[in-house]
């Protein structure tokens, strides 16, 4: 029976793991023969329920990660399992930013899954409250305003040395909107978690990302 959505906690690495292998050959399946993969038989029963997931691509040119691609559903509105596949194939084909990516590209890409908790709303009575709610290597944050949305997974501010007040004129910025937008309190801002596997290189050792590790301290 699928739950309406799972305890990320719950995922061990080799859920981890066997995600990443999956998004591989979602993507790889896709881009030679046109077919979306079947779930496979062997899909341990925990990655049937739901969650929300993002699937990210980036592509190694001279040792250094570049993104290619990365697709997501926030919300968990379908099967983890069903989910990847989904959105792997997405990343790699659907991203407007980027040309949909070539077979043989995937020989220099590196797939990364990332298993999300459902967003909660920050409720705030001063937009100054944020800095003390959000936390660096630990929040992704979505903005909504009105029909207005944008999102920024939790690595991202990690990847780019972001304090949360960069963070947060960052996510203004992707939904489209001035930075400082989310000084005004019409701005709904909400954070979720997410546990994160990914290849070490393409087809390589897949490991679990620690971002704590890697965040900046603010102050």
């Amino acid at each position: 029976m699928v739950k309406m959505s799972l305890n990320i906690e719950d995922l061990n690495d080799e859920h981890g793991f066997f995600l990443v292998k999956l998004a591989r050959k979602a993507i790889e399946n896709f881009l030679e023969k046109h077919e979306r993969i079947n779930i496979p038989p062997n899909t341990p029963q925990i990655l049937k329920n739901k969650a929300g997931v993002f699937v990210t691509l980036n592509k190694l040119l001279n040792g250094i990660e570049e993104l290619r691609g990365c697709i997501g559903y926030i919300l968990p509105i379908k099967p983890l399992v069903e989910g990847v596949i989904d959105v792997a194939i997405a990343a790699a084909t659907e991203d407007p930013r980027f040309p949909p990516v070539l077979f043989n590209e995937m020989d220099e890409i590196v797939v990364e899954v990332t298993v999300l908790t459902p967003p909660r709303k920050l409720e705030v009575t001063s937009p100054q409250e944020y800095l003390e709610k959000i936390k660096i290597g630990r929040d992704g944050l979505l903005l909504k305003y009105g029909s207005i949305s944008g999102t920024l997974l939790p690595q991202v501010p990690v990847e780019f040395g972001w304090d949360v007040k960069e963070f947060l004129d960052n996510l203004c910025f992707k939904a489209g909107l001035p930075f400082k937008c989310w000084e005004n309190l019409d701005i709904e801002i909400y954070s979720y978690q997410g546990i994160i596997w990914k290849e070490k290189k393409p087809r390589g050792e897949i490991i679990r990302i620690d971002l704590s590790k890697h965040a900046k301290r603010d102050g």
